[in-house]
């Protein structure tokens, strides 16, 4: 008998306003950029709403993810 622990994954899921966002290319480049990032598995955009839906686990982070938006120019508010 093992001693019953597991390690789960949590998969981690924001949207981020992006203030910045204002056409397709955008969505494009921001999808790009994030889903380089070891860890983030899924990026979805809404340029009417200025938002982009992140889903990650490990190793990325909330804050790897704003700091990439922020290099590429379009930081989250």
């Amino acid at each position: 008998m093992g001693s019953g622990k597991r390690e789960t994954l949590r998969m981690e899921k924001k949207i981020f306003s992006i203030p910045n966002i204002s056409c397709g290319h955008c969505v494009n480049a921001i999808k790009t950029e994030l889903t380089e990032l070891d860890g983030v598995s899924k990026v979805e955009g809404d340029i009417e709403g200025k938002n982009v839906e992140v889903e990650w686990d490990a190793p990325a982070s909330e804050d790897s993810i704003k700091n990439k938006l922020a290099e590429i120019n379009y930081p989250a508010a």
